[in-house]
Formats: C-alpha cells, structure tokens, sequence
C-alpha cells in the first residue's frame, strides 16, 4: 500500500505548476501503484514539459508490464499525436517483445513527425532476430523526410539495425533523388563511422532537385 493519497496525487498530475506535475510523476514511479497507471497515461497525452513527460515515462515503466503494455498498445489507436507518441517511447523502455507487432507500417510512417521519430527509435529495440532487412525497407521510404533533426533520429535507427539495413541504404544512395540520395549516402557514412558526426545539407539537395541537376 502506497503511503501518499491517491486522489490528490491524481490531481497533482494535472496540476498547473510543472514543478508540482514533475514531483507527483517522482512519487508515482518511487511507489508504484496499479491505480495510477490510467492518470499516468491520461497526462501522457497532453503533458507539455519534456521533463515531466520523462518522469511519467519511468513511473510507468515502474509497474507491472503485464498491466502497462497492454494499455501502451492501446494508446497507438489514440487519434492524440502526443499520446501515440509518448505510447512508443515507453514501449521502447519497457522494451517488452509483445509490443512488436503493434509497431505497424502506419505508426513507422505517421503524419506526425514525433510520432513517426518514436516509432522508428521503437522499432529498432523491439525488432525480432530476423526481421531487421524488412524492417529497413520501411524506414527507406522515410529517406529525406523532414528537418535535420528528423533526419538523424532515420539515419540512428539505421545504424542500430546493423549490416541487415546496408544494401537498403545503399540502394537509396543510388536513388534519383537528390534528396534521398544524399540522406541516404549520410547515413552510409554514419553506420560506417557511428561516432562521426551527421552531415546532410538538405536545402542543397533540394536547390539541386529543383534545378534538375
């Protein structure tokens, strides 16, 4: 039995002062109880500081995964970015192999950058022996999606696929594309070398798409 109140840790949660919010998540994670998971999942979905959604994520992984991962696979169906997000990112903690095929198609190429960035981190831990080429011909077809950040969170997930994602990669470094293909060759050099730095000028690749180079 935990020592604090339910209820007004409940509230705590939800409090409007992140420091509050930060130290409830603490309490809730340092003595775990099986009648906090749904507020803990309920403020997943909407919790604007990075810290406290860090805090929430280890108070989940804190309980039994026979409960959380079944309510985190739940969370993939929610129509909140946040919450399918914050799901992945705690699956891939729990790192539990019952998670796997949750991680579809549909999540590893979501609208929502941040979820799909989850999806591929997730993806990459909970991937069964065997099935890491078919999982990097899904993460091909992401090469030259959205900002610098998000091209390095692909390229990272390659190099943790190993040798089993090189001939994908390297086929889209072949690729017409002056985008993917220089996503692509970035990434070759990144799984070469996974301590050298990331280099990719996309708005070069694009000047020379739209020039026809």
């Amino acid at each position: 039995m935990t020592r604090y109140d339910i209820a007004g840790l409940q509230a705590a949660l939800a409090a409007p002062t992140t420091a509050i919010r930060l130290r409830a998540a603490l309490a809730a994670g340092t003595e775990p109880d099986a009648r906090l998971l749904d507020a803990l999942l309920r403020r997943c979905r909407v919790e604007p500081d990075f810290y406290v959604r860090d805090m929430l994520t280890w108070a989940i992984t804190r309980q039994p995964a026979s409960s959380t991962v079944p309510a985190l696979i739940a969370e993939l169906d929610s129509p909140i970015p946040q919450a399918r997000s914050q799901a992945l990112h705690t699956l891939s903690k729990i790192g539990s192999a019952a998670a796997w095929p949750s991680v579809t198609r549909e999540l590893l190429t979501d609208a929502d950058d941040e979820v799909a960035r989850s999806a591929w981190r997730a993806a990459v831990i909970l991937v069964p022996r065997g099935g890491e080429a078919a999982l990097a011909e899904i993460l091909a077809t992401q090469f030259g999606r959205g900002d610098g950040d998000l091209h390095r969170s692909l390229s990272r997930a390659f190099v943790e696929l190993g040798e089993a994602a090189l001939p994908v990669v390297h086929r889209a470094a072949r690729s017409a594309d002056p985008v993917i293909r220089g996503h692509a060759v970035a990434t070759e050099q990144v799984i070469a070398d996974p301590e050298s730095a990331f280099v990719f000028d996309v708005e070069q690749a694009r000047r020379v798409a739209a020039l026809g180079e």
